[in-house]
């Protein structure tokens, strides 16, 4: 280690390189894993953030809410089940809105998934400003804080097209988005009254609701799910991949990452391979006063790692300057996990990378080295 350290300080120009190279590439491999969560959760914030087990659906609505339409009456037999401990009604519907009064001038229109959940339900928002539903006479709701880069705040009345229904946002909460869609999360009274605003909307689907949500350990739905029972049941995790657009976006910056890994362990490879090449010579006089293959050998490596690491540690903290810098409104999510995943895996290429060469040292014979001109 120490004979490493002493070359790194001694060749800093040729390491420095080498390290600018292993800092792009992981700064962009940082960049990249944030924004493939940050599109995955802005994809399925309201489910992924919830505390659920998995959701009952209408039978053959592949597990995605905006197919299914079931009884709400369900709910009871639901929680009747093996290992479910709670349940918890909810309903989705693609809108969209715009601020109270603005519908002849130039107002943006906002596309929205308006959430019917019961109130105090394990599904409710936490508040991260303003308030929840309170008894006012108001139609009230908790919108997702993106839409507070569309203008909106709290105390403003909105209005959702194709309808003459309007209502109030009172409070937002966080990560809580749907198709790449902001969410409002109204009361179940109020969702059926705004999504069937028209009696003839509701045909007959006054109690009903998109899915009934679960908690619980080893739930077994079995019983309830059998073929032609009319409903189905999806993990949380069928759920997420249920939804459209997640898996071909997940697939594809997941890709991405790996190219730039595999990559990546092709460009350090070269470079460490040239770099041993260079020095043939000292090697060879290394041997030549008793040094072993394995003293050399763990040399190199431990020189590869300690750049490596300097140099992940580097792409690190300049990720995380990027983010200072990024625009609020894009979906950009670092996680500390993730972070801590993608540096392992990159400083084992690094090191693995350094093997092919390492393996060209035992294979240097001492009185050929010594023999050749530097």
């Amino acid at each position: 280690m120490v004979l490493a350290l002493k070359e790194l300080l001694y060749s800093k120009g040729r390491f420095i390189m080498i390290g600018f190279i292993i800092v792009l590439i992981s700064w962009l491999v940082f960049i990249l894993s944030g924004l493939g969560t940050g599109l995955s959760a802005l994809s399925t914030g309201v489910v992924s953030q919830a505390d659920i087990t998995g959701i009952v659906f209408e039978e053959g609505s592949e597990y995605s809410l905006s197919k299914s339409n079931i009884s709400s009456s369900l709910s009871e037999e639901v929680s009747k089940q093996e290992g479910v401990t709670d349940t918890a009604e909810i309903s989705t519907f693609n809108t969209s809105v715009r601020k109270e009064g603005t519908a002849n001038e130039n107002e943006k229109i906002t596309d929205v998934v308006l959430i019917g959940i019961e109130p105090n339900s394990f599904m409710q928002p936490d508040i991260v400003e303003g308030s929840t539903w309170n008894t006012s006479e108001q139609t009230q709701v908790i919108a997702d804080a993106s839409l507070q880069s569309e203008g909106y705040s709290i105390g403003d009345s909105i209005e959702f097209s194709g309808t003459d229904k309007a209502v109030t946002i009172v409070g937002f909460t966080e990560n809580k988005t749907l198709y790449h869609q902001s969410a409002l999360y109204a009361q179940t009274d109020d969702f059926r009254d705004i999504r069937f605003s028209e009696p003839e909307l509701a045909n007959g689907a006054e109690d009903s609701v998109s899915g009934i949500a679960i908690q619980g350990d080893e739930v077994n739905m079995a019983a309830l799910s059998e073929p032609g029972s009319g409903i189905e049941y999806g993990t949380k995790e069928e759920t997420i991949k249920a939804i459209p657009g997640y898996v071909a976006e997940n697939a594809t910056i997941m890709m991405m990452l790996w190219f730039l890994m595999i990559i990546s362990a092709f460009i350090l490879g070269v470079f460490f391979y040239v770099l041993t090449n260079q020095k043939t010579h000292q090697f060879g006089v290394l041997k030549a006063i008793g040094g072993s293959n394995g003293f050399i050998m763990r040399s190199v490596v431990s020189q590869v790692f300690v750049l490596s690491l300097i140099s992940i540690l580097l792409g690190i903290g300049l990720t995380y300057l990027t983010v200072l810098a990024l625009p609020e409104t894009m979906p950009f999510q670092l996680e500390t996990n993730m972070v801590v995943i993608y540096s392992a895996v990159l400083l084992v290429i690094s090191v693995l990378s350094s093997l092919f060469s390492v393996a060209r040292i035992s294979k240097i014979d001492p009185l050929t080295a010594l023999g050749r001109i530097e």
